[in-house]
C-alpha cells in the first residue's frame, strides 16, 4: 500500500510543512558558517531576526515585538519558537 494514498485509492494532498521550511533555513545557516543571519516575516513585517554563531554553535533570536533576545543551542527549539511567532 502506498503511503500517499487512502485505502480507497484517492490520493492524499499534503501541504508543505512550515516547520520543516524553518528548520531548513536554520540548517543552511549552520552550513554557511559564522555570521549568518535570517529574517523571518509575517505579512511583510519582520517578526524576528536569527543569527548563528559557529564558535559557540548557538542561535540568537531577536524577537521584534517584545524586543527580547533568546539564545538556543538546539535547531528544533529555535524553529519552534519562530513557528510560534509566525503563527501569532
Amino acid at each position: 500500500m502506498e503511503l500517499n494514498k487512502f485505502k480507497d485509492g484517492r490520493k492524499k494532498i499534503m501541504a508543505a510543512s512550515k516547520l520543516a521550511a524553518i528548520i531548513s533555513r536554520l540548517e543552511s545557516m549552520i552550513t554557511a558558517g559564522d555570521g549568518e543571519s535570517r529574517r523571518f516575516e509575517k505579512n511583510g513585517q519582520q517578526v524576528a531576526m536569527v543569527n548563528y554563531d559557529s564558535e559557540s554553535k548557538t542561535f540568537k533570536l531577536n524577537e521584534n515585538k517584545n524586543q527580547q533576545v533568546f539564545e538556543f543551542d538546539d535547531v528544533d527549539l529555535v524553529a519552534m519558537e519562530i513557528y510560534d511567532l509566525l503563527a501569532d
